[in-house]
């Protein structure tokens, strides 16, 4: 008896293929440090960028909010306070941005080669997290200067980073798969990311906000990891559930991305 194989399509929703990732390894690297390289390719400041734009993000916040606004900061020099935050909002916010265009701008590949398609936006995590890290050696310069003391809790930062990065990838990741189908979203990205920002405790403390509405505040990711972020760099005390809840957050909207892509993807190459 002839033995058949029968190949059907995977069903509306469907599970994430480890495997198929995994054995695409090298195209998540490759794919991921072509984002490092074309970022400053020709560029004359080249990583300087990666310090610049928080620097200068810090420096206008210090001065309409810090100086002429006079928020509070609770107790710690406004330069300082604001730049910590600003570290893993940027990260946050470039992931998801280049995550959500990032498959209407590989349109080239999704209709010649196969390969699992998530690939594609989680590359484009790699610039970010370059500029992170460069960011971060500023940091730390910029506490010294500051007179803030390091302390054990610098330890919890890796932990931290990886969070946002899957706050961000999780958006990010709806994003991409919504973007192809809906150019809108080419539009509505940038505007989201900028309503979002104000909506994280970045330029003002979450002590601002009266009790009766942090729960509000909390449903945001981002308001939880970035004070995680500040405590660890400034010493603060870690308030692990809203920190637990972030995560928790953060990694619903991360199934709830990949659940939509996998669906999405078999439409990629029709419509994009």
């Amino acid at each position: 008896m002839t033995a058949e194989t029968v190949i059907e399509p995977p069903g509306a929703w469907r599970l994430l293929d480890w495997r198929a990732l995994w054995a695409y390894r090298e195209l998540l690297w490759v794919l991921g440090t072509r984002d490092v390289k074309v970022r400053y390719k020709q560029s004359v400041l080249g990583a300087a960028w990666a310090v610049i734009r928080p620097l200068s993000a810090m420096a206008v916040f210090s001065v309409i909010f810090g100086f002429l606004a006079k928020m509070p900061s609770d107790g710690l020099p406004y330069p300082v306070f604001v730049f910590t935050a600003l570290l893993p909002w940027t990260f946050f916010a470039s992931t998801v941005s280049a995550s959500a265009q990032s498959l209407v701008g590989s349109s080239h590949l999704i209709s010649k080669v196969y390969f699992p398609r998530l690939i594609i936006p989680l590359a484009s995590i790699g610039a970010a997290l370059v500029d992170l890290l460069v960011s971060l050696a500023i940091l730390l310069v910029l506490m010294a200067l500051y007179g803030v003391a390091w302390s054990s809790q610098l330890l919890a930062a890796p932990l931290i980073v990886l969070a946002v990065a899957v706050a961000a990838l999780g958006v990010g990741t709806l994003l991409s798969a919504l973007t192809v189908s809906y150019r809108d979203f080419t539009h509505i990205t940038p505007f989201l990311v900028q309503i979002w920002m104000y909506a994280t405790p970045i330029v003002f403390p979450l002590s601002l906000v009266p009790e009766k509405w942090r729960w509000l505040m909390a449903l945001n990711p981002m308001t939880g990891l970035v004070e995680a972020f500040r405590s660890a760099f400034l010493g603060r005390p870690f308030d692990i559930p809203s920190i637990a809840l972030s995560v928790a957050v953060s990694l619903a909207m991360l199934v709830a991305g990949v659940l939509y892509f996998e669906r999405a993807e078999r439409r990629f190459a029709d419509v994009i």
